[in-house]
């Protein structure tokens, strides 16, 4: 399987991602999958539409990219993690 890149992106590409960040790197490790991932600012996204296989956001976006996106907001709540961590490993195995 190739190394997927993974955009975590937030609105400053700082705090939020950084713990979304280390989530998808842990189930990455448990999972043996190869990833890698890039920490950005939600603005920055456009620059990677030719590379990237998936972004995880905690940012609103409204714009079309051709890669899945996975909203990652419940890591800010604490509600729904559960379920937004399954969404991310589905694609990170596809």
């Amino acid at each position: 399987m190739k190394k997927k890149q993974v955009l975590v992106a937030c609105g400053a590409g700082v705090a939020t991602s950084t713990v979304v960040n280390g989530a998808i790197e842990d189930m990455a490790k448990e999972n043996d999958l190869k990833v890698d991932l890039v920490q950005i600012k939600i603005s920055e996204v456009g620059g990677y539409e030719d590379t990237a296989d998936l972004l995880v956001t905690t940012a609103m976006t409204k714009k079309e990219y051709p890669f899945p996106v996975i909203n990652a907001r419940s890591f800010l709540t604490g509600i729904g993690t559960e379920d937004t961590k399954k969404q991310i490993l589905e694609e990170l195995k596809k």
